[in-house]
Parts: C-alpha cells; structure tokens; sequence
C-alpha cells in the first residue's frame, strides 16, 4: 500500500468513494487502529463511547465495514451472530487455532501449509489472491480441566 500510513489509506478510500471523514469516523478508526488482537463491533463501541458517548453502536459497525471494505480490517464470523475483527494493513498473514469451549484464539503460520494451499489451487486452475483457515478444537487449558469436545 505504498508506505502511507494507515489512517492516509482509510481516508484516501473514503474519498476515492465519494465518502468524507467525519470526525465520528475519525475518532472510530483512532480506536480502531489503538486496538490489537480480535476484538467485536461491541467491543470497539465500548472503547469509543469512554471518549465520544455520543458515537452509537450503528456508527461504529459501518465504519467497520468501511474498514474492512478498504483493506484496513479483516473480519471472520465465529458463530452464533460473533464477528471478530482484526488489523489486515501492514499486519502478516496468519490463521487460527480457536478454542470451541473457552473461544481462546491463537495465530499461526505453517510454511508448509501455505505451499501446500496454493499447490491446491494450482492444481485446480485457481491463482490464489487471499484464504482464511480456522482450526477448532481444544486448547491445553480447557483439555487440563478435562474438558472434552
């Protein structure tokens, strides 16, 4: 993305969409861009409201969208009406080991999984520009207090 910073780009994509940057947006990605990890619409709607009470949960949610529209977010739904968001600008490509009891998630890489995903997609005439992969079971914590899946 060219070295500019990421504020830059989100409002470089808003007006490359006939959209402004409303100071509500723009308190909205200053979270946003404070806030590492996963984290939900609701969560982020509870750190904008410690500073703009004014901000509804409405507004936060599409300006997520827009985040993840621009290339700024990364979101994947976990189920049961959770989306989790996540940094995608200037971050590395990783996947995830997610807990199904305590919803713990961890991020991995696996060069040899890489590879071998995009040998697949060659394999079927596919060029990959992007993937995803969610590994679900249980993490050594909840398999210690003899939880089972």
């Amino acid at each position: 993305m060219s070295g500019k910073n990421a504020y830059q780009t989100f409002v470089d994509y808003l007006l490359s969409n006939s959209q402004n940057m409303t100071p509500q947006r723009a308190t909205i990605v200053g979270a946003f861009l404070e806030t590492e990890g996963h984290f939900s619409s609701e969560d982020l709607y509870h750190k904008v409201r410690k500073t703009e009470p004014g901000i509804g949960q409405a507004t936060v949610y599409r300006t997520l969208k827009l985040l993840v529209r621009s290339g700024l977010a990364d979101c994947f739904d976990m189920g049961e009406g959770v989306t989790l968001y996540e940094h995608a600008y200037d971050h590395p490509h990783h996947d995830h080991l997610i807990c199904t009891r305590c919803g713990r998630k961890e991020e991995i890489v696996d060069e040899t999984i890489e590879r071998r995903q995009v040998e697949l997609a060659e394999r079927s005439g596919f060029t990959l520009s992007r993937h995803r992969m969610f590994l679900y079971g249980l993490c050594p914590a909840c398999r210690r207090k003899g939880i089972k899946d």
